[in-house]
């Protein structure tokens, strides 16, 4: 059991974990939640104690949670629950999944007034601005020389129509299905 983001970021590093929970009774921050969905985009990440409301379903959604339990659970339900999100499945009352649909639809319509879709490199790319690396750190991550990274940065900053790098870092945080 670890107890912040940090040792959960280190747990992820150094050994093979499959789901992670998170106590949504703590106070969290989502954005590092986010960043440990795409440091380990293979591990299940379940909110527990969660209000079962549509916005904060939908948010943790957003975050890179893939299962919740609600706070009114039984150990039965948390056992269901845990075993559903490994599997890929999400029970929720019809009125969040219903919520959800509506998301999904307003993301879609979102991704598509971005303008022209990324390539696979420049996901990758854009993925790396987002843990913050420079064009120097990304081509040595990517195996690219740091001309051509700084061709993809500047192909995905015109195609997200972003000013600067820290704007794409931001938008990650705030997207990160873009680089999914």
């Amino acid at each position: 059991m670890v107890s912040n983001v940090a040792e959960t970021r280190a747990l992820l590093a150094a050994t093979r974990v499959h789901a992670v929970l998170i106590d949504m009774t703590q106070p969290i921050d989502l954005d590092e939640v986010r960043s440990l969905a795409m440091a380990g985009p293979d591990v299940v990440l379940i909110a527990i104690g969660l209000k079962e409301q549509r916005q904060d379903v939908i948010r943790c959604g957003r975050a890179g949670f893939t299962g919740y339990v609600s706070r009114d659970a039984t150990i039965e339900g948390l056992t269901k629950a845990m075993h559903d999100a490994v599997a890929g499945r999400l029970a929720c009352p019809d009125e969040i999944s219903g919520g959800l649909l509506r998301a999904l639809f307003r993301r879609e319509v979102e991704e598509r007034q971005d303008g022209e879709p990324l390539t696979k490199r420049e996901g990758d790319v854009l993925q790396l601005i987002g843990r913050g690396l420079t064009n120097k750190e990304i081509a040595r991550e990517l195996g690219l020389s740091v001309a051509t990274v700084k061709h993809h940065v500047h192909n995905v900053l015109e195609k997200l129509s972003l000013p600067r790098r820290a704007h794409a870092m931001r938008r990650v945080r705030e997207r990160p299905w873009l680089v999914g």
